[in-house]
């Protein structure tokens, strides 16, 4: 068993009663990471009927139910605990995964992983102060990163300086891979910008 996840023998109950339910020969778990590595990371269960996995998920076999993994997920479900606490209500199944938002990464990891990584362990809490934040949108396949700055940071007048200096700097540094930072960021919207 990957030793990625642990669900637990109340988990497995609860779950393998649900998918009896659904009369479906075969029918399995899945469990997916929406936005892995960032603040906004949601795990999710789903249902998952024969042919509705990816190729590539990792398939479980535990000794009640069959749970497959989102290969992305993998990595940031290190650690994760699905559990269910029976109550008088019927009980809450709920799921932790330490890792979801910050991903463990190392130079194996995709160059999408790393960017973020580092955006948001060492760039986003320095820009926090500020209100602001910095989002990894897309790797282009000349391996640029276009970020995306929000918050205090769109339309303020430091922030080419900012972007230039700091982020590509910090980022460079940690990821020689990466040939360049682009911004999408329109800076002439002044709105919400800090000076």
């Amino acid at each position: 068993m990957s030793d990625s996840i642990q669900i637990t023998d109340s988990a497995q109950d609860y779950l393998a009663e649900l998918l009896a339910k659904q009369n479906v020969e075969g029918i399995a778990v899945r469990i997916f990471i929406t936005q892995p590595g960032t603040p906004y990371a949601e795990t999710c269960l789903a249902y998952c009927r024969p042919g509705e996995e990816e190729p590539s998920d990792e398939r479980l076999e535990l000794e009640k139910i069959a749970v497959y993994l989102d290969s992305n997920s993998v990595p940031f479900l290190e650690e994760a605990v699905v559990d269910f606490n029976a109550d008088r209500m019927g009980g809450q199944l709920t799921i932790k995964a330490p890792n979801a938002k910050m991903p463990k990464v190392n130079a194996d990891s995709p160059l999408e992983d790393q960017v973020n990584y580092v955006l948001h362990s060492e760039i986003n809490p320095g820009l926090a102060a500020h209100g602001g934040e910095v989002r990894l949108v897309q790797l282009t396949e000349e391996q640029v990163a276009v970020l995306s700055f929000g918050g205090g940071c769109q339309g303020c007048a430091a922030v080419d300086i900012t972007l230039k200096d700091g982020v590509e700097k910090t980022l460079k540094e940690r990821i020689p891979e990466l040939s360049g930072i682009r911004d999408i960021t329109d800076h002439s919207d002044t709105t919400n910008a800090y000076y």
